[in-house]
């Protein structure tokens, strides 16, 4: 498998994780709920920043992800 097509698959996850949560999540939790590691969702979190997919918050120490409407 080409590394795009393992990233878009990953990021296809996150979206998905990130849609049903509806609400903020931490890298922590989009890797518990998706059952992708850390690794992996950086880079899928990494792929939607780049298509525009994403906002990124900051609380306090914390980064938290979410997909823009």
């Amino acid at each position: 498998m080409k590394p795009e097509e393992i990233f878009g698959v990953n990021a296809g996850v996150v979206w998905k994780t990130l849609k049903e949560a509806k609400k903020p999540l931490s890298v922590r939790e989009i890797s518990k709920l998706s059952n992708l590691k850390i690794t992996e969702v950086f880079g899928a979190l990494g792929w939607l920043g780049r298509e525009g997919k994403i906002e990124i918050l900051k609380e306090k120490k914390k980064m938290l992800f979410m997909l823009l409407e």
